[in-house]
């Protein structure tokens, strides 16, 4: 290996040398020897191990080459060649040199990233098993004279002979079956452990269930979508909550499917995957195979690899879902496409839908694009006819859009933040026999705990922010950088005992509503509450089949699920986002209140919506309320393209962090600095100034904003300017980061 950046002038002939992308932040390939015992042909995807630094890394073969600017003689040999034929298809290595150049991240990384966490290490391309605990023949034939007073003994036999392929001790435990419990049963030969293939289930039954009949627009957006397979197309489905966007996405993944093609799903969350795969399962007669962080990393790999070598008909995945290579790409589907979870927010800064796109592109597939409150980028590329605009403006079936109102809460009496007036409509809704949906986006007890005696505020030592007071386990919490602390029993100021929570959280609205509704049935849905697996499923079913009667939550809750049974929808807090210094501050709550509102009303019985705020005169909820989200996505376009912001201009933003307070504006400052004047047409600097949050987890920030109208020249300023980055004195006293087309200004 030797760095190509520092090498001899001019190229040197070799038998061969193979250029590897190795994980690390230098913008650079490195050059090796090929393995002394190489025994096969060498080519670009396998994965190689290989001597770097004064250890040694798995990498990437990219290219094989016949000479280097390099002596031979200085190359070290690869290890070993730890595949025997290419891992990586052509097309994710195209995307992935794509995206590196676009992102301008370091090529090794991005491959990285690419590959499960197993695959990374170095482990071999084969399935991974997992130990499960099934019934013997003998344990099968024994009754309960065979177990007489051991009666948990009789109830795990009980439970092992439901799951003839066994059961995890993950789940054995989950059913209280301890492991003393199964040294018993494996002593007396009626269990046995068996290494179970976690290999994903492909198929429920020969037939899916009746589909539903289409209406005209969902019939126009099928056979647009279905006359674009064989070929590159990318679609915006525009359709209101509850139009019928997943019929739709079905249709056309059952036409691909039928021509012996893969369909990709990327949801913005694991929560929109549950019902997801239940209506995939019911009506394409088979499972699709999931990826996402909730699986272990045993079940991400087998996933991936039945996705790789095409035994998975479609496959649905979060953001890096991506990723995963297809043996017969057909239809590629981006659902909630304008949530921000599609975009990676460390490390490697990408947007699996913009990726996505690129890769439909490459694949000649057709791609899909769907949301009720589309992303002002993807309308403005709608406008542009880079997308075809289908829309869906009505809601499927039988069921009616449901009614906007604002509620004025000024000088109102609120219950641990619920309106008299709310309160009110929530009895009605109940007596009636539907069901209500609260949102609130904010978790915990109350976001703030303050002396009530001289005004201190509990205050996270490690960012600017304020601690949120989690009641249920005693604890005050950082939703910034994870901190965690005891609450106190008295003011540390003054010592004075009358602390008091401010504000209002989850935990807080819970409790109002069992003092309000006593024996009403009730699930909090968030972050907190979902924390073992499997446990947003089930909360979901209670929620999905009426057993709740009051569902509240966060936005986990608010996002393409179908709760038939809602009726009423209450939004609290709405005002949260009407005052921020973020220009796109405004876009997420029309998105977050039109999302939300439309879980209410999808069945035959008209929906309800309240959206408690005090300033009911807001222009962005009068437009919301009067004309819909249309109407404030035009408007809002027309703002941003008289102050030249996205999508009319792009942005790149750098971001320094340190515990050192000066160090983040002194290399911003010098990174400034070293810009080619000769790039800077058409191009503006913003900063350097502090991040809107200065210190987070122990860390002060800072950042620079690039904005150029044209994106040509940004990212021509960018592949001059980012090799010279790592090279200032500065760069050694800080982590930095470049985030191209960034969403989030913090």
């Amino acid at each position: 290996m030797l760095d190509r950046q520092h090498a001899a002038q001019g190229p040197r002939m070799a038998e061969s040398v193979l250029r590897v992308a190795v994980p690390s932040p230098l913008h650079r390939l490195f050059d090796y020897l090929p393995p002394r015992n190489a025994g096969g042909a060498l080519a670009p995807g396998m994965r190689v191990q290989i001597p770097f630094g004064r250890g040694r890394s798995i990498g990437i073969l990219v290219e094989v080459a016949q000479s280097t600017d390099i002596d031979p003689a200085r190359l070290k040999p690869v290890q070993a060649v730890l595949d025997a034929a290419p891992i990586l298809p052509e097309d994710i290595l195209a995307m992935a040199r794509w995206a590196s150049d676009y992102y301008h991240h370091s090529l090794g990384e991005v491959l990285a990233g690419c590959l499960p966490v197993m695959l990374r290490r170095g482990q071999p391309l084969q399935p991974q098993g997992e130990t499960v605990w099934r019934l013997t023949a003998a344990g099968c034939a024994a009754g309960p004279a065979d177990f007489g007073r051991a009666v948990q003994q009789g109830r795990a036999l009980q439970l092992l002979a439901a799951y003839p392929d066994g059961l995890t001790r993950v789940e054995l435990t989950a059913a209280q079956i301890g492991a003393h419990i199964l040294r018993a049963l494996v002593g007396r030969g009626w269990v046995e452990a068996h290494l179970r293939t976690a290999a994903p289930r492909f198929s429920t039954g020969p037939d899916g269930a009746a589909a539903p009949r289409l209406n005209a627009a969902q019939a126009d957006a099928v056979a647009a979508i279905q006359a674009a397979q064989g070929r590159y197309q990318a679609f915006l489905l525009d359709g209101v909550t509850g139009s019928g966007k997943t019929e739709v996405y079905l249709r056309a993944i059952a036409a691909c499917v039928a021509q012996g093609k893969q369909a990709l799903v990327v949801v913005p969350e694991i929560g929109l995957t549950p019902q997801l795969v239940g209506r995939f399962e019911e009506r394409l007669g088979q499972t699709p195979v999931l990826l996402h962080s909730g699986l272990s990393e045993g079940e991400r790999l087998n996933a991936w690899l039945a996705a790789r070598a095409g035994d998975a008909a479609v496959i649905i995945g979060t953001r890096s879902a991506a990723w995963v290579p297809l043996a017969r790409p057909g239809l590629f589907i981006v659902d909630e496409e304008h949530d921000p979870s599609l975009k990676q927010q460390e490390g490697f800064r990408y947007s699996a839908r913009d990726l996505l796109v690129w890769r439909a592109h490459r694949d000649a597939a057709p791609i899909v694009l769907g949301s009720a409150t589309p992303a002002l980028e993807s309308l403005h590329n709608a406008r542009q006819g880079r997308y075809r605009h289908l829309s869906l403006p009505e809601r499927a079936g039988a069921a009616c859009a449901p009614r906007l109102r604002l509620l004025d809460i000024r000088n109102q009496t609120l219950d641990e933040g619920l309106a008299p007036a709310l309160l009110a409509e929530m009895r009605g809704h109940l007596e009636r026999d539907g069901q209500v949906l609260l949102f609130i986006n904010r978790r915990g007890f109350a976001p703030t705990l303050l002396c009530h005696a001289c005004g201190w505020v509990a205050e996270c030592r490690r960012c600017d922010a304020h601690l949120t007071l989690h009641q249920r386990r005693q604890q005050l919490r950082c939703h910034h950088c994870g901190g965690q602390q005891r609450i106190p029993l008295q003011c540390p100021q003054c010592g004075c005992a009358d602390l008091r929570p401010l504000g209002a959280g989850t935990e807080r609205v819970e409790q109002a509503l069992a003092r309000q509704f006593p024996g009403i049935s009730s699930v909090r849905i968030d972050r907190d509450s979902t924390r073992r697996k499997g446990r947003l499923e089930d909360l979901l079913a209670q929620a999905a089949s009426g057993a709740a009667r009051i569902l509240l939550g966060t936005q986990m809750l608010a996002k393409g699920h179908h709760f038939p049974g809602v009726t009423l929808v209450g939004i609290l807090e709405a005002d949260q986002g009407l005052f921020s210094a973020d220009f796109r501050a405004g876009e997420r709550l029309a998105q977050q209140v039109i999302q939300v509102a439309g879980r209410a009303g999808r069945a035959e019985r008209p929906g309800e919506v309240l959206i408690q705020t005090h300033h009911p005169q807001h222009p962005l909820l009068q437009q919301l309320v009067q004309a819909g989200y249309p109407a404030f996505a035009a408007a809002a376009l027309a703002e941003r393209e008289a102050a030249g912001l996205p999508p009319f201009s792009n942005l790149a933003l750098l971001r320094a962090e340190a515990t050192d307070a000066r160090a983040p504006d002194q290399f911003l400052s010098d990174a400034r600095d070293a810009v080619d004047a000769g790039l800077c047409a058409g191009l503006e600097f913003w900063g350097p100034v502090p991040s809107p949050m200065e210190r987070r987890a122990g860390r002060f920030r800072g950042q620079l904003l690039l904005v150029a109208r044209e994106r040509r020249r940004l990212h021509r300023l960018l592949a001059d300017w980012v090799p010279r980055l790592g090279a200032l004195k500065t760069a050694r006293k800080v982590r930095w980061s470049l985030d191209v087309d960034p969403i989030d200004l913090f």
